[in-house]
């Protein structure tokens, strides 16, 4: 069932300029997507329903251990920043321990995971955009996350004031390998070698994640430019399988609108958490 856009028209706005120099860090460097952390953390807030309660619990059970408390303090720090800031359009981080226990293998929570860190950080978010804006149009080796490639990206981003991007070489070094390990754990990059990567399978719930996102970042020409999709680095000719496979979800159906078939959530697009579906 076609309900796909006739022709390429993926635009992605540029981020650079967008942000002041102090909206951008290089957390990445520290902490990357941290699965087991970032599942125990979800589910501390689910059962505390604060950020205080949690961030008392999650540092008693490290008291015990200097350098472990050190190194908690950070990773505590940039973990809650992703699901503190977390848009409206993804899951609420008080649902996340239902969907990553559905999830079916660690890549799929490796993928859930990812939207909270590319809506967090802004540089982030600008490499995601460079590399999807590449795969749209085609070019050779769209997805080379090689420490040259990637550099190159970075060096082209500037702060709202018109300054350069400036790092250290060994700070971007250090970032450009966390990427790549994110990479690795959402399935685009397939060993620890590999910098060339090729678009992930998504899971069920990845799936249904990205479908969610993109409907509620834009309901009204979603369907032109799923921004999900997009992120998970998904080309263009394969959105409509993944529009039909989600219509094939309780959660997602195809619906006469305006003289045509539409693909909408049958109730709100993270009405399906906590229920019991299969694909």
């Amino acid at each position: 069932m076609d309900t796909g856009p006739d022709n390429s028209t993926l635009s992605l706005p540029s981020l650079s300029r967008q942000f002041p120099s102090e909206a951008v860090n290089m957390d990445l460097t520290m902490c990357g997507l941290l699965i087991e952390r970032a599942e125990e953390l979800a589910r501390l807030y689910h059962e505390h329903g604060n950020w205080n309660d949690v961030k008392q619990v999650w540092f008693d059970e490290r008291l015990s251990n200097r350098s472990t408390r050190d190194s908690s303090q950070k990773i505590y720090r940039v973990l809650t920043s992703r699901f503190k800031n977390a848009p409206a359009s993804l899951p609420n981080p008080h649902d996340l321990p239902a969907v990553l226990e559905d999830c079916e293998t660690q890549q799929d929570k490796a993928q859930v995971l990812y939207f909270y860190l590319v809506a967090d950080d802004v540089i982030v978010r600008y490499a995601v955009h460079r590399y999807a804006q590449r795969l749209s149009q085609n070019h050779p080796d769209a997805l080379d996350f090689s420490n040259e490639e990637l550099t190159s990206v970075l060096n082209e981003f500037e702060y709202a004031d018109g300054t350069s991007f400036d790092y250290a070489e060994s700070t971007t070094e250090r970032w450009c390998e966390g990427f790549r390990s994110v990479m690795r754990e959402i399935g685009v990059l397939k060993d620890q070698r590999a910098v060339k990567g090729e678009p992930p399978s998504l899971g069920r719930v990845p799936l249904l994640v990205s479908m969610g996102y993109s409907y509620e970042q834009d309901a009204e020409d979603w369907l032109d430019s799923p921004l999900g999709h997009v992120y998970l680095f998904q080309p263009e000719n394969r959105w409509q399988e993944l529009y039909d496979r989600a219509a094939n979800i309780e959660a997602w159906e195809y619906i006469e609108l305006h003289g045509g078939l539409e693909l909408r959530p049958t109730d709100g697009p993270y009405s399906w958490i906590g229920t019991e579906e299969d694909a």
